[in-house]
């Protein structure tokens, strides 16, 4: 047997520092002490760090948001740039352990938010970062933690278009954080978001004739948008790939009308797609002519692609390290968020937990899998620096 599950992350500088943060609430738009933690953290270790504030906006209304940049104190230039967020989705869960009563501390379960979604992709890029730049202090690394992942990559979008990313790039190799159960992704989908609007006429429900129901209106697009993505692409659907299969299509949210005896005067829908191939233009075009389509090109129902950030083409990634299982993912990162300046360089996605349990009610990790990711993270660093 071993110690109680709370002396085993006691007795752990991964596991501890992994329990601070997700201990620190950091859900998109309020990550500014987790982030100064972490800030502690790397200055005490020795680290430069740059804090690098987002300006103020209705996302920033505070102004006290802020990434993270932090590499060795005689390496200002790192060639292998290792990044992940510190947001989380809502609700904050708060950090517990659980054990099945197994011999093995490696069984640990540590649940909260952010347990696995970044946060343990966080603790083990540091923790990689430390333990190479022990063994080698001239390893050409630094650490980039972004804030909004979560809400369209506000965090990663300014820091590549700042100074800091340079053109040409200082790195050759970026290795992204995210919940890949400790494989190698050799590309996630892309995504577009958007707004179906539908405009009415209000009037009583008694007399439904003298309004119009922009519920009704709006019904028959939705309908269409939901299959969209398991129509052929020659009868007007959005396009398959054999590398990520179908393009999935999610109505989210739906916010309309004001009563139940008014005819309903405007509905609108939040919409999510996830792109197994083509462009997000190209999508765009399928969408609105669909929407016209089905409602007889019928202008009190449109679309607005205004409202939601997200705009992205799939994306294809390096998965040439031996020694790693392959997969490819359905969920967006920040990968496309980071604008590089420049040809050859590599970028890898791994990291350790699921996404399946990711933004749910049990979001959380075993210390297995945490510590297995620091080893993943310093074989992806030590295949880069032989490059």
């Amino acid at each position: 047997m071993f110690d109680s599950p709370d002396d085993v992350i006691n007795a752990s500088p991964l596991l501890s520092f992994h329990r601070d943060i997700v201990q620190i609430e950091s859900v998109t738009g309020d990550e500014h002490r987790v982030g100064s933690f972490v800030i502690h953290f790397l200055e005490s270790r020795g680290f430069t760090v740059v804090k690098q504030d987002l300006p103020s906006s209705h996302a920033n209304p505070s102004g006290n948001r802020f990434n993270i940049y932090a590499y060795p104190a005689n390496n200002p230039s790192p060639r292998i740039l290792l990044t992940s967020h510190i947001d989380t989705v809502p609700p904050f869960i708060p950090y517990s352990l659980d054990h099945d009563s197994t011999s093995d501390p490696n069984s640990i379960r540590i649940s909260g938010r952010g347990t696995v979604d970044a946060k343990a992709s966080v603790a083990a890029q540091v923790f990689a970062a430390v333990e190479t730049l022990l063994e080698n202090p001239d390893s050409p690394l630094g650490l980039l933690f972004v804030v909004g992942e979560e809400t369209g990559g506000d965090g990663m979008k300014h820091f590549s278009e700042s100074g800091l990313n340079t053109s040409p790039p200082t790195f050759d190799t970026v290795i992204f954080g995210e919940p890949t159960e400790l494989a190698l992704a050799s590309g996630h989908k892309g995504m577009l978001g958007f707004e179906v609007i539908a405009k009415g006429q209000a009037a009583h429900s008694g007399y439904p004739w003298l309004g119009r129901s922009a519920i009704s209106a709006v019904l028959p697009a939705l309908s269409r948008l939901d299959k969209l993505g398991d129509i052929p692409a020659d009868d007007g659907g959005l396009p398959s790939s054999p590398k990520f299969g179908t393009t999935t299509v999610n109505i989210g949210r739906v916010d309309a009308g004001v009563a139940i005896n008014v005819v309903p005067a405007s509905a609108r829908a939040d919409v999510a797609v996830r792109l197994a191939a083509g462009t997000a233009d190209e999508a765009r075009v399928l969408i609105r002519r669909a929407i016209r389509d089905v409602t007889g090109g019928d202008e009190d129902v449109y679309v607005d692609f205004s409202t939601h950030l997200e705009a992205y083409s799939p994306q294809d990634l390096d998965a040439d390290v031996a020694g790693f299982d392959t997969t490819t993912v359905n969920y967006g990162t920040d990968v496309p968020n980071l604008k590089i300046r420049g040809d050859g360089v590599r970028r890898y996605l791994y990291g350790p937990g699921s996404i399946h349990v990711a933004h749910g009610d049990h979001e959380a990790i075993t210390v297995g899998q945490l510590e297995e990711s620091v080893r993943g993270y310093r074989r992806l660093i030590a295949a880069a620096g032989r490059t």
